[in-house]
């Protein structure tokens, strides 16, 4: 069992940058592969990124590459998104996502298994 909770959402500016983290709760955290999902109102779930258990594979959806960075830190239990360049296309509520292949991550947000709250990310133009 895995439980997930986002932080750092907010309210920035077109061309700003936030980072959000993730803190996992569970002994087996390092063995999960991790992502982000956002959800813009009236849209459906997309995937945004994608860290494999080591964090040494990366994914990242063509909407965000260049801007965004996923990472982790095993021992802290915690997943990141570092968000550059931010545009007013990015608001969204990002939800930080778990599970055990890193293939069904990718090609989420079905059939993954854990999920956090959410948090909300308004970029301001």
């Amino acid at each position: 069992q895995v439980q997930l909770v986002e932080s750092g959402g907010g309210l920035v500016q077109a061309g700003g940058s936030l980072r959000l983290s993730c803190a996992a709760s569970g002994r087996t955290f390092s063995s999960y592969a991790m992502g982000w999902f956002r959800q813009a109102p009236g849209k459906e779930r997309e995937f945004v990124a994608a860290i494999a258990w080591s964090g040494g594979s990366t994914y990242l959806a063509d909407s965000v590459k260049g801007r965004f960075t996923i990472s982790r830190d095993n021992a802290k239990n915690t997943v990141y998104l570092q968000m550059n360049s931010l545009k007013s296309e990015d608001t969204a509520v990002y939800y930080c996502a778990a599970d055990l292949k890193m293939h069904t991550v990718v090609a989420g947000p079905e059939g993954v298994d854990y999920w956090g709250q959410g948090t909300q990310v308004t970029v301001s133009s």
